[in-house]
């Protein structure tokens, strides 16, 4: 029996692999930098994680998986080169963990983890998904099925090595462009290449670069093929309804108009597979929505806290229009904004496109940036969005139904009706829950 071990183990893409793989039975360690909620599910899952990074954790693995995030200075990544073990990046892990797989790969600049999740509850097999799915409790669901759904990352080029039967492109708006070094080219190539090594393709074919391929494909033409979308409430969950083609109507959890783009493509892809309708619409039901993806944590007569893990202006701007819809729906008559942002490269590459998205948004308030590693870089915001009078604090402290704002460790505001959201991929999260 193989024995696995992670450096990174923590991070939301290595813990599906690391599930995934315990489940398979292999021996699965890993580590990392600090707890958090996932390495403590690890643990209770069976799996040993250590904290922090030490280099007695490498003994005799038969391999060493790390995430992006780690450094060739890491210390288990120095001992196991040093004892000649076999070392992998995620990347390069993935090639032989996919390789036997039927594999549904879903990639996207945008609506991947929902895409992907809405297609687990559809699809009888394994799901590795980056994101963790309401249905499944989990990033990862185990079945001893060829079948397997995966959510495939762009960032760095690792959906080449998903090793995909079935290719579902959502679109393809330029994103994580410091590793391509900013050459689009080379980022639409790498799309194009991963279309081409799969044997079945479904694609927004409104996106300007997938609409351009002349590849054949099954092509969703949201604006002409999704007609009659609607928005209703069941338990105070928000449900997106809608008619695909003439495939009659559809209902799936959550809200908006890329949710039903995101659902139109995955019954486009249920229906290639020999799916009857009658079959989809009863199995997407068992879809629940993902967590941190319009993740309503408390709702009631007077207001709403929701935490999405939009960073990206598209996706910022699509979800404040859906929050809209839901405020209207529940009856509230504003929208505050919470906005954590995630990188200065990020911000930085799409800062006219972050000055607009805010625009659905009655109040905003920035929190300072989550730097995921980079180094710090200067940026006025306040002059940049001084159109939005932004309040700007370190970090906010919930407190039951209230939301307070913190700056210099002194309560600032308090948030405590109406539709509170917060926006970011970094510890915001945790704020909001009041972890």
């Amino acid at each position: 029996m193989n024995k696995i071990h992670f450096i990174g183990i923590g991070g939301i893409g290595l813990s599906a692999l690391a599930r995934f793989l315990n489940h398979k039975g292999y021996i699965v360690s890993g580590s990392d930098i600090k707890d958090t909620h996932i390495t403590n599910e690890l643990r209770n899952e069976g799996i040993r994680v250590d904290v922090p990074h030490n280099s007695i954790n490498i003994t005799n693995q038969d391999y060493v998986i790390y995430s992006a995030a780690i450094k060739k200075d890491n210390t288990e990544y120095k001992r196991a080169k040093q004892l000649g073990l076999t070392v992998l990046s995620r990347k390069e892990a993935l090639k032989i963990i996919l390789k036997n797989k039927k594999v549904y790969a879903v990639a996207g600049a945008h609506g991947k983890s929902t895409t992907s999740a809405i297609l687990a509850s559809l699809v009888d097999g394994s799901m590795i998904i980056g994101a963790e799915s309401n249905q499944f409790c989990s990033n990862m669901h185990y079945c001893d099925s060829q079948n397997l759904v995966f959510e495939a990352d762009e960032s760095d080029e690792s959906f080449l090595n998903s090793n995909p039967y079935m290719a579902i492109v959502t679109n393809c708006e330029p994103e994580h462009m410091e590793f391509y070094n900013h050459d689009i080219e080379r980022f639409y190539s790498a799309y194009e290449r991963f279309l081409k090594i799969a044997k079945v393709r479904v694609i927004n074919a409104e996106d300007e670069f997938l609409g351009s391929l002349d590849i054949d494909a099954i092509k969703l033409y949201p604006s002409k093929d999704i007609k009659n979308i609607g928005y209703i409430l069941e338990n105070n969950k928000p449900h997106t309804i809608f008619n695909l083609k003439d495939f009659g109507k559809f209902k799936v959890i959550g809200l908006g108009d890329h949710v039903a783009l995101d659902a139109s493509l995955v019954i486009l892809a249920a229906l290639y597979e020999g799916m009857s309708k009658d079959e989809i619409r009863f199995k997407i039901k068992n879809y629940q929505g993902i967590k941190k993806r319009f993740d309503i944590l408390i709702s009631g007569d007077k207001g709403a806290i929701v935490d999405d893990y939009a960073h990206h202006p598209t996706e910022i701007e699509a979800t404040l229009k859906s929050a809209k819809k839901y405020a209207s729906l529940m009856g509230y008559k504003s929208v505050k904004a919470i906005w954590q942002p995630h990188k200065y490269s990020r911000v930085l590459d799409n800062i006219e496109k972050f000055k607009t998205c805010f625009q659905e948004a009655n109040e905003l308030t920035i929190l300072p940036v989550w730097s995921a590693g980079e180094t710090k870089v200067d940026i006025d915001f306040g002059e940049i969005f001084k159109s939005y009078k932004p309040v700007f604090a370190d970090r906010v402290k919930r407190e039951d139904d209230k939301l307070k704002l913190i700056k210099d460790n002194h309560c600032i505001n308090t948030l405590k009706q109406e539709l509170i959201i917060g926006f970011g991929a970094g510890d915001l999260t945790y704020q909001l829950r009041g972890k």
